[in-house]
């Protein structure tokens, strides 16, 4: 790493650089400002603005008015883009997923308002079944099996209608073997050859989900786990192979998931291929970090900037998370 030896101590004192806050800053490797951030939020179909999330302290659901102005505020902070999810009522939820795609529905009404509100923010909209699924699954399902093929075209439906919609990214979270190559085919077809997809090619079948799944109501519907189409927790060379695919299919953004726990894949990805990657500074990420805070254990703004600078360290373009407004604020601070 190094061309030349280093002089032995006491000639070469490292602590030199680190004795007061203005050496400190100007040496600094690594640093995170608030366009590295990408606000994730969850938007649900009822009037009520805010609909506070029990698991993730400081989280709501957000209604379209509220997602909005969120937007705007996101423009105000310097926040460059926010990641979109859907709480869909249990009510339209049906085996196929079929409220995912209408032109009318919550996803559609969200993105036309927050485009509509703030045009200068980049849209990520989550691309998957599972928020539209009576069985909670990112897959259609035939005798307790994902069925691969059937769900990407169900998939495509869903892209073209959030690229119409106002969707700047499509974020597609599903982990179907293919799916990337068939949106940008039917992008390309479509005309919108300037729609970007965020290929989630590294998500792993985690327990740091569970607090989202609260967030978008599906973690009582889901029957069994995703553990055949989201990765093993204990493969890295399946990764770099999984992101290669996708970047061949026409990827514009890789996306590494969870983050934290996953920072050695983003390491690799990013040295390997040289694409933008993002991480998502998942629910359970948030959750622990706010529970601690909450029970005196950790300084809580020290930490959120910590974990978001280890990110940026570890080479992510942005990162997705909940934290964004209030990082942006202390960043700004």
């Amino acid at each position: 790493m190094f061309n030349a030896p280093l002089a032995p101590f006491p000639a070469l004192r490292p602590r030199r650089l680190r004795q007061a806050d203005w050496i400190r800053r100007l040496t600094r490797e690594t640093v995170f400002t608030p366009a590295d951030l990408v606000w994730a939020i969850v938007v649900h179909d009822g009037d009520e603005a805010r609909v506070p999330v029990p698991s993730m302290p400081g989280v709501a659901r957000l209604s379209v008015a509220e997602a909005a102005r969120t937007a705007v505020e996101a423009r105000a902070l310097g926040i460059p883009a926010i990641a979109v999810h859907p709480h869909v009522d249990g009510a339209k939820k049906d085996a196929l997923g079929t409220e995912g795609h209408n032109p009318d529905g919550l996803v559609a009404r969200a993105l036309k308002a927050m485009k509509d509100a703030a045009p200068e923010v980049g849209l990520m909209c989550d691309l998957a079944l599972d928020p539209f699924t009576d069985h909670g699954h990112d897959g259609l399902i035939e005798d307790g099996r994902i069925l691969n093929d059937a769900t990407i075209e169900r998939l495509v439906e869903l892209g073209l209608m959030q690229a119409e919609a106002g969707a700047d990214v499509l974020a597609a979270s599903d982990m179907m073997d293919g799916r990337v190559g068939a949106l940008r085919a039917a992008l390309e077809a479509a005309g919108r050859t300037d729609t970007m997809i965020m290929a989630y090619a590294a998500k792993y079948a985690s327990a740091f989900y569970g607090p989202y799944r609260d967030a978008i109501g599906t973690a009582v519907a889901l029957k069994g786990d995703k553990k055949t189409y989201q990765m093993d927790p204990g493969n890295t060379d399946e990764a770099l192979r999984e992101v290669a695919l996708d970047i061949a299919e026409g990827a514009d953004l890789i996306m590494v998931k969870p983050g934290m726990p996953y920072l050695d894949i983003v390491r690799r990805v990013v040295e390997t291929f040289a694409m933008p990657t993002l991480a998502f500074q998942v629910s359970g990420e948030y959750a622990m970090i706010t529970a601690a805070a909450q029970n005196g254990w950790i300084d809580e703004d020290r930490a959120i900037l910590e974990s978001l600078t280890a990110f940026k360290r570890a080479g992510c373009s942005g990162v997705v998370t909940y934290f964004a407004p209030r990082a942006a604020r202390l960043l700004g601070a």
